[in-house]
């Protein structure tokens, strides 16, 4: 573990009952970086958090959190990380502004400290025009914006987002890009849980795949992607026959098919003669294939890979 991590753990492992939902996790988060943890449903991303924050405790392993270890020192801890989770929790009944202003003053602000970071945060968050509005008014996007801001009120060495984006629309989710980048290069360590594989290729410097409780990948984007190869090739026919042939001839390099559209991928060498190779391997008189393309891997082709949630094994 480097001694720059933000976060680290080691082994840890939780069940509730006989369900075993974190097997041996092992995690390190450089500071001021954002980190992404994918995973499907049920993977144990949110387990994962609550641990980290001190909102649950392992059943064995160890951790630490802005050098705080999460077992030993929980009331530190808390006090130098926040947490938004996946719904929002402000009160619609106060406005924007009282809304800040009450956390400054939980956190220990004076007055005149709390409504100068309430009113820092209101221009930061794009929310400044709409501050003595109740909250109850205000839109899906903004409500969340305004909770990240209540999180960032103490100015937190670490912030976990518990799927921070989920409901919102694309423009909306933009928005909480810009400000979880900004954040980020404010120098704060951003944990990131997603179901949006685009938006951890976007925001994260590193990604952790979490499968079955059980951390299955780890790196960059970049590192995660080429390792399912350095481009694919897409391939669509007209006739599932033609589709369940071509299967069966590349079966060796593990194809992936999207049965919806009769169209399969595979990897290739990122040459123009290993795609043609390939090609002529499946259309050899060139009327089966209606449509191809060659694509670069994305987060998506990572998880399908590592999580095996892929489309069906025929076409249709």
């Amino acid at each position: 573990m480097g001694a720059t991590s933000a976060i680290t753990a080691s082994g840890l492992t939780k069940s509730f009952g006989p369900l075993a939902v974190l097997r041996s996790v092992d995690l390190d988060v450089p500071a001021g970086t954002v980190f992404a943890l994918l995973g499907p449903n049920g993977a144990g991303k949110t387990t994962i958090v609550r641990i980290l924050t001190a909102l649950s405790r392992p059943d064995a392993g160890t951790a630490s959190v802005a050098g705080f270890d999460i077992s030993s020192q929980r009331h530190d801890l808390r006090r130098a990380i926040s947490l938004t989770g996946q719904s929002v929790a402000i009160d619609e009944l106060q406005t924007g502004q009282e809304t800040l202003y009450m956390m400054g003053r939980l956190w220990g602000l004076s007055r005149k400290r709390a409504r100068r970071r309430a009113d820092q945060l209101l221009e930061r968050f794009g929310i400044a025009d709409a501050a003595n509005r109740r909250v109850g008014t205000y839109s899906g996007g903004m409500r969340r914006r305004l909770d990240l801001a209540a999180s960032l009120v103490a100015e937190p060495a670490v912030i976990f987002l518990d799927e921070p984006t989920t409901g919102l629309d694309l423009p909306s989710r933009q928005t909480m890009w810009a400000i979880i980048e900004n954040q980020a290069r404010r120098g704060t360590t951003v944990f990131l849980t997603t179901q949006y594989l685009e938006e951890a290729d976007s925001l994260a410097d590193r990604v952790a795949v979490l499968h079955q409780g059980t951390v299955v990948a780890q790196g960059t984007p970049d590192e995660l992607k080429a390792r399912v190869g350095t481009e694919r090739l897409r391939v669509t026919f007209a006739d599932p026959a033609d589709c369940d042939e071509s299967l069966r001839l590349l079966q060796a390099q593990h194809p992936i098919v999207d049965a919806a559209h009769r169209s399969i991928e595979v990897d290739t060498d990122g040459t123009a003669a290993g795609a043609r190779a390939l090609l002529d391997t499946i259309d050899p008189d060139r009327h089966k294939v209606v449509r191809f393309e060659l694509r670069r891997p994305t987060l998506d082709d990572v998880f399908l890979s590592y999580t095996g949630n892929g489309p069906g094994p025929g076409c249709p």
